[in-house]
C-alpha cells in the first residue's frame, strides 16, 4: 500500500500520480500518451505495477489526457493486464469520448489475439511431443557442431606448434597429467578392485550351480581387459576430471580471463585446452591398464577366499582364457574416450555465462554428455572389433 502521493514526470506534459484511496488507489494520467512518450510511460508503468501489490481496486483517471494514439491505448491495456495478474481490479474513469473508440478497438484486438493464441495451443497440443523431439535434435546438432569446431581448433593449434608459430605448454601439460593421472590412481584402484571382486563373487555364486567355477576366471579376465575396465575408468574420469575442466574454464569465462588471453595475443586453445586434452589422452590408457590389473587382483582374491580357487590355478586359467588381443581392444579405446571426455568438458566450460547457476548447469551437462558419449563410443568399438575379428 502506498502511504503518500508520488509524482513523477516522464516526459514534458506527461505525469502519473498514485495515491492512497481507502482500500485501493488512484492513478492519474496527464499529457500526451503518444508514440513519442511511449518508452517513458512504459518504464513508469513497470515501476508502478509492483507498488499495487496488496490492493484490491485501482482507478485509472484519464480525464486530463491531452493526446492518445495506438501506443497509448496499448500501454493502457498493458497497465490493466499487468495489474490483473496481481489480482488487482482496474477501473478506467473519466476517459474523454474522443479516445473511447481507439481504446475499445485495441482492447478487442488484444482479446481476439489471446483467444486465437489459446485456440492455436489447443489445436496443436498433439504436436507438443514432436516439438520437444525437434528441439532435442536441434540441440544435439548444435552440440555436434561445437565438438567438431573445437576439435578443429585443437588440430590447428597442434599444427601451429609443429610449425613453430605457437609454443607448446609443457609445464601446463605435466601439471594437468599429474592431476588427472597420478592423483586419480587411488580412487581408480579402489573402485576397479571392488568391481572386479564383485563380478567374481557373483560369477562363483551363479556358475557354481552348473559346476562351471573355472569359467568365472574367463569372465573376469575378458570383461575387465576388454570392456568393463576401460569403460569404468572412463566414466570415473568423466565425473572427476571432466567436471573439473568444465568448472575451471567456466570460472575463467565468468571472470573474463579467456578474453584477457585473447587481448594479450594468446590463443586460449593452445594455452588452456590443448594441455588438458593431451594430459587426458595420455592418462586414460595408463589408468585403464591400472584399473584392469586392479580388477583382476580383486577377482583373484575373491576366487581365493570365496571360490576356494588357489592363486596358482587362477593365474593358469587366466593365461588360457585371455590373450594380448583382449588387452589391445581395451587400450585402443582409451585415447578416443579421453578425447571425447575432454572435448565435451571444454565445450561446456566455454558455454558458461556470467552466473553460478550457469556454471552448475554446464558442469552437470558436461558429466552427463561425456558419460553418454563414452558408452556410445564403447558400443561402436564393440561392433567394429567384432566385425574385424578382434
Amino acid at each position: 500500500m502506498v502511504n503518500e502521493p508520488m509524482n513523477a514526470t516522464l516526459e514534458p506534459g506527461l505525469s502519473l500520480d498514485i495515491g492512497e484511496g481507502g482500500s485501493g488507489a488512484s492513478i492519474s494520467a496527464t499529457g500526451a500518451w503518444t508514440a513519442a512518450a511511449a518508452s517513458g510511460i512504459d518504464a513508469r508503468i513497470s515501476e508502478l505495477i509492483p507498488k499495487l501489490g496488496g490492493m484490491r481496486d485501482v482507478a485509472v483517471d484519464l480525464g486530463q489526457l491531452e493526446a492518445f494514439d495506438t501506443y497509448g491505448a496499448w500501454l493502457l491495456e498493458r497497465l490493466i493486464r499487468d495489474a490483473g495478474k496481481r489480482d488487482v481490479h482496474v477501473t478506467v474513469i473519466n476517459m474523454p469520448d474522443r479516445f473511447r473508440g481507439l481504446a475499445s478497438a485495441v482492447h478487442d484486438a488484444r482479446s481476439k489475439a489471446d483467444r486465437e493464441a489459446l485456440q492455436t495451443r489447443s489445436d496443436t497440443a498433439w504436436l507438443t511431443p514432436f516439438e520437444t523431439i525437434g528441439r532435442a535434435l536441434a540441440g544435439l546438432g548444435n552440440d555436434i557442431v561445437a565438438l567438431f569446431s573445437l576439435f578443429g581448433a585443437v588440430v590447428q593449434s597442434v599444427v601451429d606448434i609443429a610449425t613453430g608459430k605457437t609454443v607448446f605448454r609443457a609445464t601446463s601439460t605435466v601439471h594437468q597429467f599429474d592431476r588427472v593421472a597420478w592423483q586419480a590412481i587411488p580412487i581408480v584402484f579402489l573402485i576397479t578392485f571392488l568391481i572386479g571382486g564383485i563380478v567374481a563373487q557373483q560369477g562363483f555364486f551363479h556358475f557354481r550351480k552348473f559346476g562351471a567355477d573355472q569359467y568365472v576366471v574367463d569372465m573376469v579376465g575378458i570383461l575387465m581387459l576388454r570392456e568393463i575396465g576401460v569403460l569404468l575408468v572412463a566414466i570415473m574420469i568423466a565425473g572427476r576430471s571432466g567436471s573439473s575442466y568444465t568448472a575451471e574454464l567456466g570460472a575463467m569465462k565468468m571472470r573474463e580471463e579467456i578474453d584477457a588471453l585473447r587481448t594479450m595475443g594468446l590463443d586460449p586453445v593452445a594455452v588452456l585446452i590443448l594441455p588438458r586434452l593431451l594430459a587426458l589422452v595420455l592418462a586414460l590408457p595408463a589408468l585403464a591398464f591400472l584399473g584392469a590389473m586392479s580388477a583382476l587382483l580383486g577377482g583373484g582374491l575373491v576366487a581365493w577366499f570365496y571360490g576356494d580357487m588357489s592363486p596358482y590355478v587362477f593365474i593358469e586359467r587366466l593365461k588360457d582364457a585371455i590373450s594380448i588381443t583382449h588387452f589391445k581392444v581395451g587400450i585402443i579405446k582409451a585415447p578416443f574416450m579421453a578425447l571425447v571426455i575432454g572435448l565435451v568438458a571444454c565445450v561446456e566450460g566455454l558455454r558458461v555465462e556470467g552466473s553460478a547457476e550457469s556454471l552448475g548447469l554446464h558442469t552437470t551437462a558436461s558429466v552427463v554428455k561425456a558419460i553418454f558419449l563414452v558408452i556410445v563410443l564403447d558400443g561402436l568399438f564393440a561392433i567394429f572389433f567384432a566385425s574385424i575379428g578382434m
